[in-house]
């Protein structure tokens, strides 16, 4: 585990962290013992959460592989967490080589995690940077420098957005990003929702305003529909996170609705 000895500038050892605490559930090492408190808290609440946080990284990987072999080469992944296995950069480029990744998250433990990582790796780099902040994250020299906007880029926002507050505009967040994009981009997204377990989305944004860095808040499916504004969404469509392209040989839950996070991909249209 992360000794808290060590503890980077800027990091609060006696708060849980969103990235440290999904590092957690994924069985990374990157965390520390308040996360996992906070994560024995989180299991109480729902006993299947590391299934949940399994299904939504082999989304992730699953929708990397889609964008890669449809021809995208550029990948911007907005609040990235903590390194752990099948990165973005590790799956587009296995599919491609030479496929550019920007990891953008401003949780000093992964943004470190995440550079020694890609020591070495020319087309791959990691920045500091409030993802809140569209322009600045667009305008960042090392992010102008390996993406160009010249040509489509797929935006990534992996179970970030139910941490963005309604004060905070996700609609206009993710707008700002989808307008600095070139026709032809992607946005690929996944989010918790309180569509069928509003119970369970209450009791983890309780608890994530108790422990954590930041609150969650869980929207509906039409809520969550609204952020793909601009861009056309490919089958299957919204769906829960285990029901988007499923690999053949990986078993389906018999009730969906217990991986209570919505997933999607869509293509920016002209």
């Amino acid at each position: 585990m992360t000794d808290e000895r060590n503890v980077p500038d800027g990091v609060d050892p006696n708060k849980a962290s969103v990235a440290r605490i999904y590092d957690a559930m994924l069985g990374g090492e990157h965390n520390f013992a308040i996360d996992r408190e906070a994560l024995a808290a989180f299991t109480a609440i729902d006993p299947q959460v590391r299934a949940l946080a399994r299904a939504n990284r082999a989304f992730l990987g699953r929708a990397v592989r889609h964008l890669a072999r449809a021809g995208v080469r550029q990948f911007l992944d907005l609040g990235s967490g903590i390194p752990t296995q099948g990165n973005v950069h590790e799956v587009a480029q296995a599919v491609a080589p030479g496929s550019r990744v920007v990891y953008v998250d401003n949780d000093p433990v992964a943004v470190a995690h995440s550079a020694s990582l890609l020591e070495g790796n020319p087309d791959a780099t990691v920045v500091s940077a409030d993802i809140r902040k569209p322009d600045e994250v667009l305008a960042h020299p090392q992010v102008r420098a390996l993406l160009d906007f010249d040509e489509p880029v797929a935006v990534l926002m992996i179970t970030i957005l139910h941490f963005i507050t309604p004060e905070e505009d996700p609609a206009g967040i993710v707008g700002a990003y989808r307008d600095g994009l070139p026709p032809g981009s992607w946005l690929a997204m996944s989010h918790a929702t309180s569509q069928d377990r509003p119970d369970t989305a209450a009791a983890v944004g309780r608890l994530y305003r108790s422990r954590a860095t930041s609150p969650v808040t869980a929207r509906s499916y039409d809520e969550i529909a609204a952020l793909f504004a601009g861009f056309e969404l490919v089958e299957p469509g919204l769906v829960y996170v285990p029901l988007w392209r499923p690999d053949p040989d990986e078993e389906l839950p018999e009730k969906p609705s217990e991986f209570w996070v919505y997933a999607g991909v869509g293509r920016k249209t002209a």
